[in-house]
């Protein structure tokens, strides 16, 4: 037979090619897995509202279980010194127990009969008797009265180990809602520092160019109602001129009771002069203009939406519930072309923003996060409806 030959090695030139082809193709294939579209302005916007939206309605929730974290705890401080007063009842009783009993066993270890015969002063034995029935009536009546007070102390006790149990419930979920407030805000960050200076001024431009479109708006609409109202009165006035030509008597005409709506100003608008409550709330809104938002804060400082509508109506000596939500429930709904200057105003379909209604369709609002106390129009936000408290 005759001997195989070995297959001849590749040449360096073919083995340099598919080493080159291999790598470009893993180059390329690397490259297309791991390619990602660059996020556009509008989107990066989008998410960053979207995240700031779901922060303050979980600050919302955070406030309504801080609240309920602060009754409890007075409610848990009230029932727990009711056991303490409790319990030094219940060893006064026991002291006095110990007394009548050891009195008892004194005198009843012999037999009252054989007592009465030993007794060289009968009169006197048949007298300590009856102070001895009197100690057994008292003995009868202490142990009923502590009898009633271990079953009252019973009682509070378990009250007070249910109470303790929901205020540790309640601050599980403060500590849940905080910490979903803080990962919604560091998102939110976190997208923005992706951002050019460029970029970010953009972002504030687009908002700037919404909240004035929203202000032409309304005020697109007021002028059509207040035209709507010199119409109305100007045909008033020419039917009332007609009657007197033929002779009947002009009848005098009332100017509509309705408020005319106004044009928003360019600036903000003047708070009300001062007296009556209304004028209260406003002015102190007014006077928090460009404090930071602080969420769950409600001032000095700094305040959250509802923080900041709660610490307007203090000013009023009106006390409002700690969210918006508890604060839509108080007072008398108000229709949108009724507003008047310190009414409540809510936004978005769950309620969980507000507030204080300044006139010519503006609020003084605490925004969100990284923004400060704001003058701004009513319709820039999803509107939902108005309460006077």
């Amino acid at each position: 037979m005759g001997k195989r030959r070995k297959p001849s090695p590749p040449s360096r030139a073919r083995l340099a090619v598919l080493t080159t082809a291999v790598a470009g193709g893993a180059v390329l294939a690397s490259g297309t897995a791991h390619a990602e579209p660059a996020p556009t302005l509008a989107s990066v916007k989008e998410q960053v509202d979207r995240l700031n939206e779901e922060a303050e309605q979980a600050i919302e929730r955070f406030n309504g279980f801080q609240e309920k974290q602060q009754k409890l705890q007075g409610e848990a401080n009230r029932i727990q010194e009711k056991v303490a007063r409790g319990q030094d009842a219940m060893n006064e009783l026991r002291t006095q127990l110990g007394v009548v009993g050891a009195e008892q066993y004194r005198n009843n270890g012999i037999d009252p009969g054989i007592q009465l015969m030993l007794d060289s002063d009968p009169a006197s034995y048949l007298g300590r008797a009856s102070v001895q029935d009197q100690v057994a009536g008292s003995w009868t009546s202490l142990l009923k009265r502590a009898q009633d007070e271990q079953r009252k102390l019973d009682q509070e006790r378990a009250e007070a180990a249910a109470t303790l149990a929901d205020l540790d419930a309640v601050g599980a979920s403060l500590n849940a809602q905080k910490n979903e407030i803080q990962g919604k805000l560091a998102q939110s960050e976190a997208l923005l520092n992706k951002l050019s200076a460029e970029e970010r001024a953009k972002i504030n431009a687009q908002e700037a160019a919404d909240r004035a479109k929203a202000a032409a708006q309304q005020a697109a609409a007021a002028e059509r109602a207040k035209a709507a109202d010199k119409e109305a009165a100007d045909k008033a006035k020419a039917a009332a001129k007609e009657t007197a030509g033929k002779g009947a008597a002009a009848p005098q005409t009332a100017s509509p009771q309705t408020a005319t709506p106004q044009s928003p100003a360019a600036n903000t608008p003047a708070p009300p002069a001062a007296g009556g409550r209304a004028a209260a709330i406003v002015q102190f809104a007014y006077a928090q203009l460009g404090k930071p938002y602080g969420w769950s804060k409600t001032g000095p400082s700094s305040f959250d939406c509802s923080g900041l509508t709660g610490a307007a109506y203090r000013a009023a000596d009106v006390s409002l519930p700690r969210t918006s939500q508890e604060q839509w429930k108080v007072g008398t709904r108000i229709g949108r072309g009724d507003l008047q200057p310190g009414d409540l105003v809510f936004f978005y379909p769950d309620l969980h923003h507000v507030g204080v209604y300044i006139g010519d369709g503006k609020m003084i609002h605490a925004p969100r996060t990284g923004k400060n106390i704001e003058v701004l129009p009513i319709g820039v936000m999803p509107y939902m409806g108005a309460v006077r408290p």
